[in-house]
């Protein structure tokens, strides 16, 4: 009984202690066991491993490829056109030895602080290098400038104990002040080309209205010559007619002047004309009647009471005032008594 009772701790501490001195990698796994800080052993193989209990103790690492986003930094490339650039890696902890004795206690926070600042030591030294202009950056040469910052970060990442399996630039932008500044140039070029572009139309269209003008010129200048022509010939050949139908009947021309004048003397309905009967207008009328008599001038002679009688009877306006229409009546009244007592 007294054994049992001495036996069973005794076991429990034993198994406590195996079971505290073993210890399991993962294959996505690397450990390090250490001893009062010191590396007493390394396991990067998948497996079950052994310890001292209490003493030592198992630290393990992510043996996997690791992802980092670096910050937003500008950079200037040679051509002085300020860029941001924003970049990741990918990594992985190569040398777990050298990766404890580089960042210690940190483990992997502090290798990433000290990774971004690699990478972003790196990013502005190739981006800022002599010949690196902001047009290769944004070119398709980009992945050739992302392989040297990759090879670049390698080589300076091998301290921590890191591997950096691949670099690549996610966007590359202008800052907001040279952003806002490049679009106001390049809206204020597009308005100059459209402000050229509109000078060089109006200047097409000056032309061809000038032109048109021109041959609207030339052309109305054209037909009134050939009209004044054709209108010269027509005076000439009217001339010769009149010339030779007046030069066999001069008394029809006199006659004939004689109409034309009065004619136009007389072109209004209100056209009031007194002549005397020897005036010139009308002279050549009173020579032929003269000259043939009355009968033979187709003059009907009539006495005065057939021409009262074919006179059409004369009415009065509706629009005369009453006064003025009962005066007129009492003269036609007395004139018509002093007729039929006559």
């Amino acid at each position: 009984m007294r054994k049992s009772t001495f036996l069973i701790p005794v076991l429990v501490v034993l198994v406590a202690g195996i079971w505290s001195s073993l210890f399991i990698v993962d294959e996505r796994e690397k450990a390090l066991v250490l001893q009062f800080g010191q590396i007493k052993q390394v396991r990067e193989e998948p497996g079950l491993g052994f310890k001292l209990p209490i003493i030592q103790e198992v630290v393990k690492y992510d043996g996997r490829i690791l992802s980092l986003d670096t910050a937003t930094i500008e950079v200037t490339p040679a051509d002085d056109r300020r860029l941001v650039v924003d970049a990741f890696a990918r990594y992985r902890i190569d040398d777990v030895v050298q990766f404890r004795q580089a960042v210690g206690v940190g483990g992997l926070r502090a290798a990433e602080d000290r990774l971004q600042s690699i990478m972003n030591a790196q990013i502005r030294e190739v981006l800022g290098a002599d010949q690196v202009t902001s047009d290769r950056i944004l070119s398709a040469e980009r992945a050739e400038l992302a392989r040297r910052i990759r090879d670049n970060a390698r080589e300076s990442a091998q301290g921590l104990g890191l591997e950096v399996v691949d670099v690549r630039l996610k966007q590359t932008n202008l800052p907001q002040q040279n952003l806002d500044a490049t679009f106001a140039r390049m809206r204020a070029e597009r308005e100059r080309e459209a402000a050229d572009e509109i000078a060089r139309g109006n200047e097409a269209a000056q032309r061809v209205r000038a032109i048109a003008d021109r041959t609207v010129v030339e052309t109305l200048s054209d037909a009134e010559r050939d009209a004044e022509i054709i209108r010269g010939e027509a005076d000439a050949e009217r001339n010769r007619i009149y010339a030779e139908a007046f030069g066999n009947s001069p008394e029809f021309f006199s006659f004939y002047r004689s109409l034309a004048a009065l004619e136009r003397s007389l072109q209004t309905d209100s056209s009031t004309l007194v002549l005397a009967p020897d005036s010139p207008f009308i002279q050549p009328l009173f020579d032929a009647i003269r000259a043939e008599g009355v009968e033979s001038a187709g003059v009907q002679m009539m006495s005065p009471d057939e021409l009262r009688q074919r006179a059409p009877e004369r009415t009065l306006s509706e629009e005369l005032p009453d006064e003025v229409r009962e005066r007129i009546e009492e003269e036609e009244g007395e004139a018509t008594e002093d007729g039929a007592g006559g």
